[in-house]
């Protein structure tokens, strides 16, 4: 131990103190001059922690909303797996299941406005439904057309970035932290691109960051129960007890349910949720130990074991498990006459006389076998594609996906009458580069702050991007793409805001040292942002003279 004390190692400090400032840390309230002097002197404290605490997050979230809504039908095309998702979501909103368009269907809904008739037939889809009915709410809102079926995307992205900013001064305990993690996010450009596409990923994303909200939640309010049930000292401070730490159960624990139906949901819109589910409940089980031996347990492990395990299962996997089940009700009370959902006739045909077919029911064993066949699918798949990319460069922005490209002649679609030549009109996944980059070194002290410090709030982090990130080296082989990697960039803002913090220094340091970190962190977000204004116009399908969209080409794999 006093070897790893030169990389920063620090040995638990298990004595003194209040155990309830370590359990259930406050909120720092705002600066009463300060308060003052804005004229609001009357929220101190508590009030005035949870006003700014909504504050800027809303504000934080005003922005991104607006740049996301910003022009949202435009382009007006089906844009790449747009193809394949707008369409399956008014067929699910319609019919219960997915069906099979006709080949020139995209350009029918266009010049129609979506007002073209709904085939009946069903069709072979390889992901689960409610990434397609949340689409769908748009669609039937403001109709079968680009901006519909993009509505609730944006939404979406709009509301993960007010979650991050809540998740992350919940964490950090700084308002001025959360708010710069959520505005990393509305800033990061393949955040923005995805939540102004209509693709099932931006969908995830919001069920992933929510469950992982709750569990934030559910472990504050364990803790402060735990805080509360400890005795308490002469001079009023809250001291460890080992009887009470073991033996204390901690009832209805509602946003850890919450949290297991966000997961199922996050698992019915694309599978690799499934990966969250499983990360997410053996986190809340640690986050318990944790808990536990702060309030004087002997032995936590044992203790979570015996009071905490099983609640904290049947809170999330069974509850997951149901809500995926659900999902799929739409598809199970389809016929199974051949006129239902894609192999809904399955166990009563092909699969019939099947040695589970006197126990199971017919819809359970045909939707087994569905996924059976997806399952096959989804892990065989090698068909080259222009766009597909290998994990290792996705955390470097390695091989972006060109969503939609035209060339514009001058003085049309948007193209300045004065262009020499002809535009460039793009709108290309790419993670905002500085971003992506400086997230690399902020893994990186994310690590080190786990490893050596035991800091929980990395560790969380850290999990959100491994469940994201390193099951897809599995599948090094299968044909992926780069804006897979989008479900766990709200985990990469929560990572470079903590290394920004650090940066900046502890509310303790000296004046000098926090206004050198302060201008040093000031400078890395202005870059980050300068760099998101730059990459604009092949975020938003804008068009520019070719000689420009060719500058911001910065690596040849980008073309």
């Amino acid at each position: 131990m006093r070897g790893l004390r030169r990389f920063g190692y620090q040995p638990r400090d298990d004595g003194g103190g209040d155990v309830r400032s370590r359990l259930a840390p406050p909120f720092p309230a705002p600066v009463s001059r300060l308060w003052a002097a804005a004229g609001l002197g009357r929220f101190t404290g508590e009030g005035g922690a949870r006003l700014v605490g909504w504050a800027g997050p809303l504000l934080v979230t005003l922005m991104a909303g607006l740049m996301r809504f910003w022009n949202l039908g435009s382009p007006k095309a089906v844009i790449f797996d747009e193809t394949y998702y707008a369409k399956d979501a008014w067929g699910l909103i319609h019919r219960g299941y997915e069906v099979n368009w006709p080949k020139n269907a995209n350009d029918l809904i266009l010049a129609k406005n979506g007002h073209i008739p709904i085939p009946h037939d069903a069709s072979y889809v390889v992901h689960p439904p409610v990434g397609k009915y949340v689409i769908g709410i748009g669609e039937t809102l403001f109709g079968f057309n680009p901006f519909g079926w993009r509505f609730m995307t944006a939404l979406l992205g709009t509301l993960c970035v007010l979650m991050v900013c809540r998740i992350g001064r919940r964490i950090f305990r700084s308002t001025l932290l959360g708010c710069l993690a959520g505005a990393l996010l509305a800033v990061d450009g393949l955040a923005f691109v995805m939540s102004r596409t209509s693709l099932l990923d931006s969908v995830l994303v919001f069920f992933v960051v929510a469950a992982f909200g709750c569990l934030v939640v559910d472990r504050d309010r364990a803790r402060e129960k735990l805080a509360a049930a400890l005795p308490v000292d002469e001079h009023g401070l809250a001291r460890p007890d080992a009887d009470i730490a073991d033996r204390l159960r901690l009832g209805w624990r509602p946003w850890r349910l919450l949290a297991g139906l966000c997961a199922g949901l996050a698992a019915a819109t694309k599978w690799n949720g499934i990966i969250y589910v499983a990360a997410f409940a053996v986190l809340t089980v640690l986050w318990d130990v944790g808990s536990r031996r702060v309030a004087g347990a002997r032995q936590p492990y044992l203790s979570v074991l015996k009071r905490d395990l099983l609640p904290a299962f049947l809170s999330t996997v069974p509850v997951a498990i149901v809500t995926y089940l659900v999902s799929w009700l739409g598809w199970i009370l389809s016929p199974d006459d051949g006129t239902g959902g894609y192999f809904r006739n399955w166990a009563v045909t092909a699969g019939k006389g099947s040695g589970w077919s006197w126990l199971l029911p017919d819809w359970w064993r045909s939707l087994w076998h569905y996924e059976h066949e997806v399952w096959l699918f989804n892990t065989n798949l090698h068909s080259p594609h222009t766009y597909q990319s290998n994990p290792w460069s996705w955390i470097v922005d390695g091989r972006p996906v060109s969503y939609f490209y035209e060339s514009p002649p001058a003085g049309s679609q948007g193209c300045p009458a004065d262009t020499a030549g002809k535009c460039a009109r793009e709108v290309l996944a790419l993670g905002t580069p500085l971003l992506w980059w400086a997230a690399c070194f902020a893994i990186v002290f994310a690590l080190w702050r786990w490893f050596f410090r035991r800091d929980w709030r990395a560790g969380a982090i850290l999990c959100g991007i491994a469940a994201g990130y390193l099951p897809w080296f599995h599948y090094q082989e299968r044909t992926i793409f780069y804006f897979y990697a989008v479900v766990f960039a709200p985990f990469l803002c929560l990572a470079l805001a903590m290394m920004l913090g650090a940066i900046i220094g502890k509310p303790g340091s000296g004046e000098r040292r926090r206004v050198v970190g302060a201008a040093g962190a000031g400078v890395l977000v202005l870059l980050i942002a300068w760099n998101f204004i730059y990459f604009w116009p092949i975020y938003t399908g804008t068009a520019i003279p070719y000689s420009a969209w060719q500058s911001r080409m910065w690596l040849d794999s980008w073309i």
